[in-house]
């Protein structure tokens, strides 16, 4: 709904104007009600001020995502860039092109953060949550900081505020803002983890109490992507070495039972920019801090390189494990819309996407392309009904309305829509609703009514 982004140098000064820009929702989505009321946008001041996706995506191909840009953000690699990759995705764009073609590349701010609170935290205040625990939220470090964020979640004020973070960052430990940012890509990432020595690593998926930093050893390279499959060294192995790859298999699953026993076995993926250094950085400080000393670690490791088929097991655990996701993911949505990942575009295809992308819309109606990936040819209806509204022909806007129906209502008690309107429900009978999000709520339940089909 919102987009913003400010070009700066490599001294972090802005370059240029911000751009700022309201992106119209499409009347097959129901937005997050929680997130309206962070953002205060509704889906009415995007249609009242905003451009399509198309519009909004040839500004960015063109001005914005030009060669050598180097996309940062907070906890953009795993949340904005998926966006953006699914944006580009449904309006027959190349969906990576952007982040990795003509010196373009990109990194994330919220890692640099763990990783240095985690190594080298001195000159920078370091903010916890109210139950004491070590807390990396962008308000809360601007907050603790003394840094501008005075309308957090607006999506320009969250720019600004992540560039004098940045700021902060590099001039309190300059080494490490410099090393990380030097091997953010892939091949500096690969070289570094597949040295055959543990190194450090930093991810959100570890513990917040040792500042979601460990050492790790890499098993074996990850059967299905560029990245490995790495081991934590802060825990024994020996509870795993005998397990069965189903038994495996199942200790890897994510349980919010926290007395179950769970394989401390991640994938490193080398081109979403993980945190990782050297094992050199880690001093007795760090040691101490993260209550992780080396004599654990070497101990551990050796436990490991003692079992030859522990390796083994946890690829075909992976197997299993990957199988299960699978047949998770394909409950939730069959929509070609979610089908990004199914595989890469054909270069064959390319062309035709451009072409779609570049004539008159009044004439996609006349288009008879043959694609030779058929979700480009299931795609067509709504990307000219998402984009191009007004040019709809009566057979097209019925094919759109059923698109619709079976998107917002499919499922009962459990559709999109049920789900929409029960949470307005919950957050309108809070006890402390204000006058503004009784407001923002109100319009989230117009906007919702008038999408909706008149059976509903």
């Amino acid at each position: 709904m919102q987009f913003a982004a400010q070009r700066t140098n490599m001294e972090l000064e802005p370059i240029g104007e911000p751009y700022n820009y309201l992106i119209k929702l499409s009347e097959d989505v129901l937005p997050d009600p929680d997130a309206v009321l962070l953002t205060g946008i509704t889906p009415q001041a995007t249609t009242l001020d905003g451009i399509t996706e198309a519009e909004f995506l040839k500004i960015f191909t063109t001005q914005i995502a030009t060669p050598g840009t180097i996309f940062t953000g907070f906890n953009s690699v795993r949340f904005d860039d998926e966006f953006m990759r699914f944006l580009h995705y449904r309006n027959y764009y190349d969906a990576y092109e952007w982040q990795w073609q003509d010196g373009r590349s990109r990194w994330d701010i919220l890692d640099i953060v763990r990783m240095t609170r985690a190594l080298r935290p001195e000159g920078i205040n370091w903010p916890v949550d109210d139950k004491g625990q070590p807390a990396n939220k962008l308000t809360l470090l601007t907050e603790a900081n003394g840094l501008d964020h005075t309308k957090a979640h607006d999506a320009l004020s969250d720019v600004e505020a992540t560039i004098a973070l940045s700021r902060l960052l590099r001039d309190k430990q300059p080494k490490l803002f410099e090393f990380m940012l030097q091997n953010r890509n892939k091949k500096q990432v690969a070289e570094l983890t597949n040295s055959g020595q543990p190194f450090v690593y930093t991810s959100g998926k570890y513990a917040s109490e040792y500042q979601k930093t460990t050492v790790v050893t890499a098993l074996t390279g990850h059967p299905k992507r560029p990245g490995l499959l790495v081991y934590d060294l802060r825990h024994d192995p020996e509870p795993f070495l005998g397990m069965t790859p189903a038994e495996l298999a199942e200790a890897w699953k994510y349980t919010k039972d926290e007395t179950k026993l769970r394989l401390p076995v991640k994938s490193l993926f080398f081109n979403r920019c993980p945190a990782v250094a050297p094992l050199s950085v880690f001093n007795a400080d760090c040691q101490q801090r993260l209550q992780l000393p080396l004599t654990t670690t070497n101990s551990n490791l050796n436990k490991l390189q003692s079992n030859t088929d522990f390796i083994s097991n946890v690829l075909q655990a992976l197997d299993l494990f990957e199988e299960h996701q699978k047949s998770v993911f394909a409950k939730e949505s069959s929509d070609v819309d979610a089908r990004l990942y199914d595989g890469f575009m054909q270069n064959a295809d390319k062309s035709k996407m451009q072409t779609i992308r570049n004539i008159v819309p009044s004439q996609l109606s006349d288009m008879a392309i043959d694609f030779q990936d058929s979700r480009l040819s299931d795609l067509l209806p709504l990307y000219k009904a998402r984009n191009f509204p007004k040019t709809l022909l009566d057979t097209e806007r019925s094919i759109w309305e059923e698109f619709k129906r079976h998107k917002l209502l499919d499922g009962g008690l459990s559709s999109r829509a049920a789900r929409y309107f029960e949470r307005l429900k919950q957050l309108s009978a809070e006890a402390d609703l204000t006058p503004n999000k009784a407001f923002l709520l109100e319009e989230l339940q117009l906007y919702g009514q008038s999408i909706l089909p008149e059976e509903y």
